[in-house]
């Protein structure tokens, strides 16, 4: 074989550079082009969207609905009440609108009150029976709207088991009277009935709802009226 001189390989020289600058462009194509084959040695930097954010909300608030005391009856003169007696009962009946002095001589009772006491508390409505010194009953009392519950020491002037006012069509019963505002009545009684046998203010004790009565419950109405006598003294107080 012929050696070539040195004369042959600077003959060949710029074609040899001319290759390796051909083969170096190429190689730097295929590593840095965003063809598929150059994923298998570039790896992109992965990023990540932004999903959430701060915000600013602002505190719900709540505004109580008031519960509006039932004015199922809106002939109210407040401080008064008219009488009836049912007439099966013992105590005499008298007349509607009979005068101050007729009423209150039709129903003297002597009074003996036999260490008997019942206060009613306005300001928290409520009532506190004593016998002696010791707490009887503690009830959920309810008195009159706008102050209509004359304050005061009273006594027990009489006792009907369902006595009726006219003036708004209702019965009370356990009637327990304790004084008059002009020609008529007020007293303590059970949640009073109207006409049609719905119970009045039912699910309203602790809070004024009468028209100047003294109200309680069905059940602490009927033990009062059992255990009270005609006399018994009735304090009414803030």
């Amino acid at each position: 074989m012929k050696k070539l001189s040195s004369t042959g390989y600077m003959r060949f020289l710029p074609t040899i550079s001319l290759l390796l600058i051909c083969a170096g462009l190429g190689l730097a194509f295929f590593f840095f082009s965003p063809s598929p084959a150059s994923a298998f040695f570039v790896t992109p930097t992965p990023t990540q969207e932004n999903l959430w954010a701060f915000v600013n909300i602002s505190k719900a608030t709540y505004t109580p609905t008031p519960i509006d005391t039932p004015t199922a009856i809106s002939t109210e003169t407040p401080g008064v009440m008219d009488l009836q007696v049912v007439a099966d009962t013992p105590v005499p009946i008298i007349p509607t609108h009979a005068p101050v002095a007729q009423v209150q001589q039709a129903q003297s009772v002597p009074v003996s009150s036999g260490g008997k006491y019942i206060l009613v508390d306005i300001s928290e409505q409520h009532m506190y029976v004593y016998e002696g010194d010791t707490l009887v009953y503690s009830f959920v009392a309810s008195t009159g709207m706008n102050n209509a519950t004359r304050v005061g020491t009273f006594a027990v002037q009489d006792k009907i088991p369902n006595a009726y006012g006219s003036t708004w069509n209702i019965w009370m019963p356990k009637w327990l009277g304790i004084y008059y505002a002009g020609g008529l009545e007020n007293g303590i009684h059970a949640l009073p009935i109207l006409s049609n046998g719905a119970t009045l203010w039912a699910g309203f004790l602790g809070r004024p709802i009468s028209y100047g009565c003294v109200v309680l419950g069905s059940y602490e109405a009927s033990l009062l009226y059992d255990w009270a006598d005609v006399g018994t003294t009735v304090e009414i107080r803030w």
